[in-house]
């Protein structure tokens, strides 16, 4: 599995600089070269990155303006590729932009500009990543103690099965484990879902910042596992903690 990303452009020389820079990082990336149609993907498609040709592709500066109002991508990592003589960086800074690249587009400079967004992206997508993992989960409900199984695990709540519905509203106290992690989680939650068949989500509330660091690295590790480049990252940041 690797990051993901469009690219909105009908300039064949920005596909050309950008393809293999992208590739080289373990990004896929996805050409749109029509504004209408790259405005629909956004709209049903989650990517990692965005990145748009703003002074030459009609529609591009009208999908920059709209981006944070998409349920998928309003969080993604934004570029913009200026030509330099209409659009300022000012403008799009302005529109939530993160990075700006300036034609003509050079490989170096296209490199630098995505290895410094690499840790933004992955940090992106550790925030909706869902990691299987089957694992015995203890819930306390008022006097009540069920039992569960998870099925997927997120930095901010877990989806567990049960043999019965789970009301939304309420406000258990769960514990369980991870493989490969010695000492038990335990920490208040919230209902966030639930249906009929037994199946429920949960949303961790005041998980203690030590709990918290640990299953943040656990989760990096995990993610590592399946995204080259988070392989990478985790192991340039475990030689400079060093």
């Amino acid at each position: 599995m690797n990051l993901e990303s469009l690219l909105l452009s009908a300039d064949p020389e920005v596909e050309r600089v950008l393809r293999p820079t992208l590739e080289k990082l373990a990004i896929d990336v996805e050409i749109c070269r029509n504004a209408r149609h790259g405005s629909e993907m956004l709209l049903s498609e989650k990517f990692d990155a965005v990145i748009v040709d703003c002074d030459d592709m009609k529609g591009g500066m009208e999908i920059l303006q709209g981006l944070r109002n998409t349920p998928s991508n309003r969080n993604s990592i934004t570029f913009a590729i200026l030509s330099g003589n209409q659009t300022t960086t000012q403008e799009v800074f302005g529109m939530g932009v993160n990075f700006v690249l300036q034609k003509p587009l050079s490989g170096l400079n296209a490199s630098r500009c995505f290895n410094a967004a690499l840790n933004y992206m992955l940090r992106e997508r550790r925030r909706y990543f869902r990691q299987p993992v089957k694992t015995q989960v203890h819930i306390l409900v008022g006097d009540q103690r069920l039992r569960a199984t998870s099925s997927n695990l997120s930095e901010g709540g877990m989806a567990v099965m049960l043999r019965e519905a789970m009301p939304k509203g309420t406000t258990p106290r769960i514990k369980f484990t991870l493989p490969g992690i010695k000492s038990a989680f335990e920490m208040e939650a919230e209902v966030a879902w639930s249906d009929l068949k037994g199946s429920a989500g949960f949303r961790f509330k005041n998980v203690p910042a030590s709990s918290q660091a640990i299953l943040e690295q656990w989760l990096n590790e995990q993610m590592a596992k399946e995204i080259p480049a988070a392989k990478e990252s985790l192991s340039a940041d475990s030689e400079s903690a060093h």
